[in-house]
């Protein structure tokens, strides 16, 4: 499982270090894509491979599962390490999610998420200001603390 949260940076060429107790989950190859709230997700092959089979479920008549499965899927690229443990994130994914210098890394349980240190603030004030809200409405899943 992932969990934590780390403040890293990305240099010029787009490269980055993910904390080591990240690495040695994520294997040697892993996927990168674009993820919700304009930040990056990064899977092991395994996670991967489910929410791929979940995505393959959805309904191809309907044009939301297009567009979503077309979201995650048209932004993927599977990575390795290099040598001193970075990733070299792809200009494209680096865009979508303003990834300049300051980034924060996220572990969050079966996926670690990039953030540009900025967006994250901005998402986890307006979080914390209405997170006795969202726990509410997750009782709605039968969901309690």
């Amino acid at each position: 499982m992932f969990m934590g949260e780390f403040q890293h940076s990305i240099d010029e060429k787009g490269r980055m270090i993910i904390p080591a107790k990240f690495r040695e989950l994520l294997g040697t190859s892993f996927v990168v894509t674009r993820g919700l709230d304009q930040c990056l997700f990064i899977y092991p092959l395994e996670e991967w491979a489910v929410l791929e089979q979940k995505l393959k479920t959805l309904p191809l008549m309907k044009s939301d599962a297009r567009a979503f499965t077309r979201f995650f899927f048209s932004g993927a690229t599977e990575c390795e390490w290099d040598k001193q443990g970075r990733v070299n994130l792809p200009a494209n994914l680096r865009q979508y999610a303003k990834l300049e210098k300051d980034c924060v890394v996220l572990g969050v349980s079966n996926r670690v998420e990039i953030w540009s240190k900025d967006i994250w603030e901005h998402y986890f004030q307006q979080s914390e200001d209405t997170f006795n809200e969202i726990a509410e409405k997750l009782v709605d899943f039968n969901f309690d603390l």
